[in-house]
């Protein structure tokens, strides 16, 4: 049985030590900030409710299957980061330990936050594919049509790899004659992607086969990552010569594959993909061949057709007909134009009538006909008022039948 010993405000013992709570949080945090085993600290766990706020800092947790930790990443350091951190993703994230004083919790301030282990290859696989998909480097309109009678075949793998035997089987099959060149490099591993791209670089500057298949066997994403690095595919969407990517099996889908010119399941599709059938190709020559031996007689017959045509038309049983039928439309046309023409001059005979009859009315002699007069002054002026003509004035009266001098009275 347990005793509680309970004292009133008034009994509390005065050597007792009494704490504010922010008292007892900062001493929390000034522990934990002392202690080096929660400083710049990697922790392992899976991102959950990750979001990003107005302020710029992101709030997210790290949970295992044993926890969870609250964790926050300030502005400055989201700004940095190379990829975007998800729910579910596995990471690992540097940093330290302290607490928020305000709410008494304790939780992860994140300074880095990096993929951790496969997930950190499948993180870097789509950052990548997201930044060269945007540059337009996977596009279709890019792609270039693979030849359809190649005189070379290169292939970049390795010479002792299964690739390289199964290829020569599908073509030495198909094609039996085709030139074949194989570009020895490592498929995985760090020589892989220099040795890819300096192989790609050398067909690109010298041209020296007609298409190019790129590939390896199936693998995991570590073993197929040289495909997928950055250098790998803008070399192949760089290459002059159409390349063929035949990279893992059916279900492996690397960055090569898209910026291929065309994408092979497996490496035996690939060669079916990049050179055709011989015997079929014999059987259509002497296809073609029967066809142009008889097209001349054919020609023939469809020129004796034409002219036969040609000999029951109008034109050459009847030639004059075609010259009576242009006469009678030239007749008709010009009696159009005649009465066109006669039409026009008798508007404008109306016309002219209709302008001679304005001035007509307009002509002062005119006037003077109907019983009116003008008189004049001796100097020639025109009296237009009977006050202006002084007595004994001499003026000139002109009628419509001749003028006559007068004098005012």
């Amino acid at each position: 049985m347990v005793f509680w010993e309970v004292f009133t405000v008034n009994q509390i013992p005065d050597k007792a030590k009494i704490l504010t709570v922010s008292n007892v949080n900062n001493y929390i945090k000034s522990l934990l900030a002392y202690d080096a085993n929660l400083s710049g600290i990697y922790v392992s766990g899976e991102i959950s409710n990750f979001k990003i706020y107005n302020s710029g800092h992101a709030y997210f947790s790290l949970k295992d299957a044993g926890g969870v930790l609250k964790c926050v990443m300030f502005s400055s350091q989201v700004n940095e980061l190379q990829f975007r951190p998800k729910d579910g993703m596995k990471v690992l994230v540097y940093g330290s330990i302290s607490v928020y004083e305000r709410d008494g919790v304790y939780q992860l301030y994140a300074r880095k936050i990096v993929p951790d282990g496969i997930g950190a290859l499948y993180a870097a696989y789509e950052e990548l594919k997201v930044k060269l998909q945007a540059e337009g480097l996977f596009e279709q309109s890019r792609k270039r049509k693979i030849p359809e009678l190649p005189n070379c075949i290169g292939v970049v793998t390795s010479e002792t790899g299964a690739v390289i035997r199964d290829i020569q089987n599908v073509i030495s099959r198909r094609f039996p004659m085709m030139n074949l060149k194989l570009f020895h490099v490592s498929v995985q591993g760090e020589n892989a992607t220099p040795e890819i791209t300096r192989a790609l670089k050398y067909i690109s500057n010298t041209k020296c086969c007609d298409v190019v298949i790129v590939g390896r066997g199936g693998g995991s994403i570590e073993d197929l990552w040289a495909f997928n690095e950055e250098a790998t595919v803008r070399a192949v969407a760089e290459c002059s010569v159409p390349v063929i990517s035949a990279v893992g099996h059916e279900t492996d889908y690397t960055l090569t594959d898209f910026a291929a010119d065309l994408r092979a399941p497996t490496p035996s599709a690939a060669a079916e993909l990049a050179v055709p059938v011989f015997s079929e190709l014999v059987e259509k020559i002497a296809e073609y061949s029967k066809k142009i031996a008889v097209m001349p007689l054919t020609n023939c017959k469809i020129k004796q057709m034409e002219l036969d045509r040609l000999k029951q038309a109008r034109c050459l049983a009847e030639p004059l007909f075609r010259v009576e039928d242009e006469k009678l439309r030239l007749n008709m046309d010009e009696i159009r134009l005649r009465d066109i023409m006669n039409m026009r001059i008798t508007s404008y005979e109306q016309q002219i009538k209709m302008l001679n009859g304005h001035i007509e009315a307009l002509n002062p002699t005119g006037v003077l006909k109907r019983g009116y007069s003008i008189v004049y002054k001796e100097n020639g002026k025109i009296v237009s008022n009977a006050e202006s003509v002084e007595k004994g004035e001499k003026i000139k009266i002109k009628t419509g039948q001749g003028e006559f001098t007068a004098e005012r009275v």
